[in-house]
């Protein structure tokens, strides 16, 4: 099947449901200290009331993964954008732990369900326009995260509750995502990325090592949006309106990178942008560590964005050009695997940080994130698996 060019709308539509994802969730990752304290909670309970935005995510993606293969993705990003807006103050309402975690429940599937709809439009965007683009969008959602940090910090600063905070931010970003739904794609461009390969996706050895890639990268950056604040704040005593500026400057990073992303691959090539995006991240993350200062500790975040910034756009590309395998089915797949480092590392950041303290906890974080460089040769593209498993050089 042929595609027609497709309308600057529909590229604008999701840049703008990328950018309204990120502005929403950093709103409310930034108000987690102040859930906190709020609640009273230790950082293991914390952690356990954490993995309900894990369990939620997690269980959405798997169910909307069918739902989108049968219906499009437009009309469940749609669905999810909203009840993403609306779900947003729920854990400030929260009177303990448990409802905390409920509530992160609702929030989770909302936003894990729009994270599998939104990145199958930007495929099937991407594959009208005929050149790399994704990257693009995955640097709406980091502006956005980087607005929705920024908000957050000075609401914070005012000492504003996180309820109405919250509430307003949500309210506020209906009327928005109610308008740009209506440019996104219709289900027929969902169907054309069948075109090529298996509806199935058969476990590959390659598919595997890229999902490694995708569970370590992703793990580092819900580290950071999840326990930067918590870090900086508690064990560096910067004060909740200060440690917000972790995650703010690691969303600036991250999303300079992601608009160098398309040119950073063209002069580089995949394997060293992931190679020394890996190294970066996992270095400068180590690093600031061992200093234990607060401006170190904010450069050091700054490096996981920087590093990471562009390899969630290079292994989906790389997934999506595997042989015999449709990229829609294949994309989805590396999706789960990184999506569950970013939902499950968190939480176990906080039953780590109740045993051993949070900075060790975070050290392991770089370790993993280490782990990139060594399996960086396998977004290389067009190479048998056998060739990038071992490190060869592409053939051009």
């Amino acid at each position: 099947m042929e595609l027609g060019p497709v309308p600057g709308a529909a590229r604008f539509a999701v840049s703008a449901i990328f950018f309204i994802n990120g502005l929403t969730v950093s709103n409310w990752l930034a108000r987690i200290p102040a859930a906190q304290a709020q609640l009273g909670l230790s950082e293991g309970r914390l952690g356990f009331a954490l993995l309900g935005m894990a369990v939620g995510a997690l269980v959405a993606m798997t169910a909307v993964g069918w739902v989108v293969a049968r219906s499009g993705s437009r009309p469940v990003t749609t669905v999810s954008v909203l009840v993403l807006c609306v779900a947003l103050p729920l854990p400030a309402l929260a009177s303990n732990a448990l409802w905390l975690g409920l509530a992160l429940v609702v929030l989770g599937a909302s936003n894990g369900a729009l994270d599998v709809a939104m990145n199958a439009q930007g495929v099937a965007v991407e594959r009208r326009y005929r050149r790399p683009i994704l990257s693009s969008f995955h640097a709406a959602f980091s502006a956005g995260g980087l607005l929705g940090a920024s908000t957050g910090g000075f609401a914070a600063y005012l000492k504003i509750d996180p309820l109405p905070h919250l509430a307003g931010v949500g309210l506020l970003l209906i009327v928005p995502a109610l308008f740009v739904s209506r440019r996104l794609l219709p289900a027929s461009a969902d169907m054309a990325l069948g075109e090529r390969g298996a509806g199935v996706v058969r476990p590959s050895r390659r598919l595997v090592l890229l999902g490694a890639i995708g569970f370590c990268g992703l793990l580092g950056e819900g580290a950071v949006a999840d326990w930067s604040a918590v870090y900086l704040d508690s064990a560096l005593t910067t004060g909740p309106a200060l440690a917000a500026a972790g995650f703010a400057a690691f969303s600036l990073t991250m999303t300079v990178g992601r608009l160098l992303g398309d040119r950073l691959v063209q002069a580089w090539g995949p394997v060293e942008v992931t190679r020394r995006g890996g190294a970066l991240a996992g270095g400068g993350l180590g690093a600031a560590l061992l200093v234990d200062h607060p401006i170190a500790a904010v450069i050091g975040f700054a490096c996981v964005g920087a590093g990471l910034a562009a390899i969630v756009p290079v292994i989906f590309s790389a997934a999506g050009g595997l042989p015999s395998v449709a990229p829609g089915p294949a994309i989805a797949a590396v999706s789960v695997a990184g999506y569950t480092g970013f939902l499950v590392g968190p939480p176990l950041i906080g039953l780590t940080a109740e045993v051993v303290g949070l900075p060790v906890a975070l050290g392991v974080v770089a370790l993993i994130v280490g782990v990139i460089v060594p399996l960086a040769a396998n977004v290389a593209p067009g190479v048998p698996a056998r060739k990038v498993a071992t490190g060869l050089p592409a053939a051009r």
